[in-house]
């Protein structure tokens, strides 16, 4: 179950996972480095975004559907200008901070930008291949492991949770108040504890099998050189923009 994948027949989509990790990371530093005063800049980055959700033939409207993920950090940032302090202007009849409302838009900005890149990361690229591309660039090796283990029996655990509120339900108990929460309490519990002797046994079973500490790598070959090239393409033009924004400031 990949909620965010889009299966898709584009460029983007066969590009190797590890050269679109790498793009979306050079891409997201740049935003971040940008100084938040270069609007000018981050409509660029804008631009950027919308080309490669259409060569990715990703809607725009699923992106903006998933990207309301971010909608508690918009509003802390709405309180920004209200509370924030140095030179004041007044509109609407309100006083606002200058400092605030640059604050404000520092937030929007660059978390929405950040947020539509990753979507676009996830959208084009199974969860699978994430973690191939993750381990291709040297991630330590703990962290990918979690991440195979986790993407394997996530599933699992959410059929063994919904056998539980099965069960509850066949006798008549459907907690549904505060004071009813114990039973809610007691079933994760249950649910942690055949967590653990599951991973257990299962780590038992991986040395009975000789492993070693890690996973056999994934198939397919690494990324050619022209993928690289291909993909450098979002975080060059990132910068680019950047520098001339900057200069023209």
């Amino acid at each position: 179950m990949e909620p965010l994948y889009l299966a898709r027949e584009s460029r983007v989509h066969r590009l190797s996972p590890e050269v679109k990790i790498a793009a979306v990371l050079l891409f997201t530093i740049v935003v971040v480095v940008t100084p938040r005063e270069d609007l000018t800049a981050f409509a660029g980055y804008t631009l950027l975004i919308a080309l490669v959700a259409g060569l990715a033939r990703v809607p725009a409207g699923w992106l903006l559907k998933r990207a309301t993920i971010e909608l508690p950090f918009v509003l802390l940032a709405v309180v920004l200008p209200f509370t924030g302090h140095g030179e004041r202007v007044d509109w609407l009849g309100l006083s606002l901070s200058v400092d605030g409302l640059y604050g404000a838009w520092n937030i929007f900005a660059k978390g929405t930008l950040g947020v539509l890149a990753s979507l676009l990361l996830a959208a084009t690229t199974s969860m699978r291949d994430l973690i191939l591309g993750l381990d291709r660039l040297r991630c330590p090796t703990v962290i990918t492991q979690i991440m195979t283990f986790m993407l394997r029996y996530i599933d699992v655990l959410i059929d063994d949770a919904r056998r539980m509120r099965i069960a509850r339900l066949s006798r008549g108990y459907d907690p549904r108040f505060l004071w009813q929460v114990k039973a809610f309490a007691v079933g994760v519990g249950a649910l942690f504890l055949r967590s653990y002797e599951r991973g257990e046994r299962v780590y038992l079973a991986m040395l009975s099998r000789g492993y070693s500490g890690r996973m056999p790598s994934g198939s397919g070959s690494k990324a050619p050189a022209a993928e690289w090239v291909v993909s450098s393409a979002l975080p060059v033009a990132a910068a680019g923009i950047a520098v001339a924004a900057a200069v023209l400031a």
